[in-house]
C-alpha cells in the first residue's frame, strides 16, 4: 500500500533524493521539478534543482502544485488544472517515494492523445513494491468523484511494468499512438 499526499516541505529532503535518482537514470521527465517557460499572458513558472535547495523556494513548489488544482489559477495556454499527489511509504510517512498526478480533463490535444488523464512516476529505488499500482488504484474513484466517467492513461511502448500497472487497475488497451500504449480505465462515474 501507498500513501497520497497532498505535496508538503516534509518531503523536502526525500524529494531532492528522488529528484536525483530520476536524474542518475535519464528520467527528468519524473523529477518532478517545474519549467514553463512564459508563453501568452502566462508569465512562466521555472524551479531548478540548485534552487530547491532553500526551504522558501521548496515551499514555493509545494504551493505550485496544489495550486495547480484550482481552475482560474495561472498556466500555459491550453493546459488543464491538475490535482497532484505524493507517495509515501506507509513505513516512512516523510519518506518520497513517487508522485501521482489527475488532469481535470484532457481538452489539450497533446493530452487527448498521448497525455492523457493520469501521470505518475517512483522514484528508481522504491520500484516493484506496487506503489504506483496501488497509488492508480486510488486515484480511479478520485475522478470519478470529479465526474470524469473514465480515463486515459499512457505508456511508452516499452515501458512494460506501466502496461502492467495499467491493465491491473482496469485499463483496457486501445491501441499505440506516437510511441505510447493507450488505456482507458473506468471510473464507475
Amino acid at each position: 500500500m501507498v500513501l497520497l499526499s497532498t505535496p508538503h516541505v516534509r518531503f523536502h529532503r526525500s524529494f531532492l533524493a528522488a529528484a536525483d535518482e530520476f536524474r542518475a537514470a535519464g528520467q527528468e521527465q519524473h523529477d518532478g521539478i517545474v519549467s514553463w517557460p512564459a508563453e501568452g499572458d502566462f508569465p512562466g513558472v521555472v524551479f531548478t534543482r540548485e534552487g530547491l535547495e532553500e526551504p522558501a523556494e521548496f515551499a514555493r513548489l509545494v504551493a505550485h502544485r496544489i495550486g495547480d488544482a484550482d481552475e482560474s489559477g495561472l498556466r500555459p495556454p491550453g493546459w488543464t488544472p491538475a490535482t497532484y499527489w505524493w507517495m509515501a511509504d506507509p513505513a516512512q510517512p516523510d519518506e518520497f517515494v513517487g508522485a501521482i498526478s489527475l488532469r481535470h480533463s484532457i481538452d489539450h490535444p497533446m493530452l487527448a492523445s498521448v497525455g492523457g488523464h493520469v501521470g505518475y512516476g517512483v522514484r528508481p529505488s522504491a520500484r516493484r513494491r506496487g506503489f504506483a499500482s496501488d497509488a492508480l488504484r486510488q486515484v480511479v474513484p478520485l475522478a470519478a468523484a470529479r465526474g470524469i466517467p473514465r480515463l486515459l492513461v499512457t505508456c511508452d511502448l516499452d515501458n512494460v511494468a506501466s502496461a502492467r500497472t495499467i491493465e491491473a487497475n482496469g485499463g483496457e488497451f486501445e491501441g499505440e499512438l506516437r510511441g505510447k500504449r493507450r488505456y482507458w480505465i473506468p471510473t464507475g462515474a
